[in-house]
């Protein structure tokens, strides 16, 4: 019997030593597999094979496509920007780090850094150097009473992510995903989504302006004029950011989005007038004032993919859109007067399979001009308009179909894209070319080689 007790009391004593080195184990092993969830790395390398019919305008080494050029022709007859070419590029290759998995109670706390390897790169020489695309934290409350029922989340975004109005893309692999169509930006930013039960996300941001910049007048010293430029001084000088405000319905395999965007900028802050063989800086008091609403609708079912977006633009031209504003009057305090021009920009994107994936784009956008009449005549200097674009078109569309094999974490693509534009010559009072109005074409080859990690 006193053999029995001491045996007893020996459990007794040792099994909570077991058991406390067991709890520490499960413990560790915990804590490392929520380490390991803290942070994800992701990326791809990518190579483009490009290939054009014509000079156009294009940017990051060539491979982001906006349209051909307008014909130039030569005393001899001959059209110089009838010019084939050739390219052949890695920079688009991109590398990530996610990070998630802090929380407190219910608050969660995250965050992504994203770079490629663009900068640097001029023309079509220079190095390749990491270039920032995006970085931001993220504030989440999660599991906030909403109805009996549901339960809603709101989650904060500050910093450099993709602009509201651009976060939605086609199917097709091509750098430019659908843009000049659609809106193209990632941008400074604070914004608000609000899940409000599983179906319904409202969103509400303030945006500013960094490589994706409103155009204006900039003075030229030299030539004592001023000209068009881009520039993120315009948002700057306006005190107010770019506001974007939207909803967004889900249920299954059906999304619909639609917002309005409202930007208010400050073209000019001075007046250079010319006093005594010289010039010297006024103040002026000069705003414009742009509303741009959107929609978006896409559908999945099984192997099939549907997406379509429209927008009706005033101005754009930070979107990467195919417009801008005008000069229409010169007061007598010597600030200016401006009005948007309007744009319809849209796209349609079909996608079928998964190994062997077949893709279908097509997009348009149609030149609208002033809303109303200028008093006096437009010419081209009262123009500021993308500088990925020509003041002097009235419409566009683009055909691109594309297909892809996927073999794991290998994508094999090749895709036909057909960019056309209606050019012409001398505006009306509403800014639109009316004379010799034709079309110019340019016919695309791009095969892609892409591993993603």
């Amino acid at each position: 019997m006193k053999k029995t007790i001491l045996l007893i009391s020996a459990l007794l004593t040792i099994l909570p030593v077991f058991a406390s080195d067991n709890e520490a184990k499960k413990e560790e092993s915990q804590v490392k597999e929520h380490l390991q969830n803290h942070f994800k790395l992701y990326g791809f390398i990518r190579n483009y094979f490009v290939a054009d019919t014509r000079e156009s305008v294009s940017g990051t080494g060539n491979l982001f496509y906006y349209l051909p050029k307008d014909v130039n022709m030569n005393d001899a007859g001959q059209d110089l920007n009838a010019q084939p070419s050739f390219r052949f590029l890695a920079l688009t290759s991109r590398v990530g780090l996610d990070v998630n998995g802090y929380y407190i109670n219910n608050v969660h706390f995250g965050a992504k850094v994203e770079a490629d390897f663009y900068s640097g790169l001029s023309g079509s020489t220079g190095t390749a150097a990491m270039r920032l695309r995006q970085a931001y934290a993220t504030i989440t409350w999660k599991d906030l009473p909403l109805s009996d029922e549901k339960k809603a989340s709101v989650g904060l975004k500050i910093g450099q992510a993709w602009h509201p109005m651009a976060a939605d893309f086609p199917h097709v692999f091509s750098l430019e995903v659908g843009a000049p169509f659609g809106p193209f930006s990632r941008t400074p930013q604070v914004t608000m989504d609000a899940d409000l039960g599983g179906n319904w996300v409202v969103t509400a941001s303030a945006l500013w302006q960094m490589q994706y910049t409103s155009m204006g007048p900039s003075w030229n010293k030299d030539k004592s004029k001023y000209e068009a430029a881009a520039s993120a001084d315009y948002l700057k000088y306006s005190c107010v950011p770019e506001m974007y405000a939207g909803v967004t319905y889900k249920n299954k395999g059906f999304l619909f989005r639609a917002g309005v965007d409202m930007l208010s900028i400050v073209p000019r802050i001075h007046n250079m007038k010319e006093v005594n063989d010289k010039y010297v800086a006024y103040k002026v008091n000069e705003r414009l004032t742009t509303v741009s609403p959107f929609a978006y609708v896409q559908y999945a079912k099984g192997l099939f993919s549907v997406r379509a977006k429209t927008i009706y633009g005033q101005g754009g031209e930070h979107f990467n859109l195919m417009s801008g504003y005008v000069k229409v009057d010169a007061k007598e305090d010597g600030s200016w007067e401006y009005a948007p021009l309007r744009n319809s920009s849209s796209w349609l994107s079909l996608a079928y399979g998964k190994k062997w994936q077949g893709v279908f784009f097509l997009g348009y956008m149609k030149n609208l001009g002033l809303a109303d009449e200028v008093a006096g005549t437009v010419s081209a200097s009262d123009i500021y308009f993308s500088k990925n674009g020509f003041s002097n078109l009235t419409q566009m569309y683009r055909i691109q179909p594309e297909l892809i094999y996927n073999i794991g974490k290998l994508n094999l693509g090749i895709e036909y894209q057909y960019t056309a534009v209606e050019y012409g010559k001398n505006f009306n009072k509403c800014a639109l070319v009316i004379d010799d109005l034709h079309w110019v074409g340019n016919h695309r080859v791009q095969m892609m080689v892409k591993y993603n990690f």
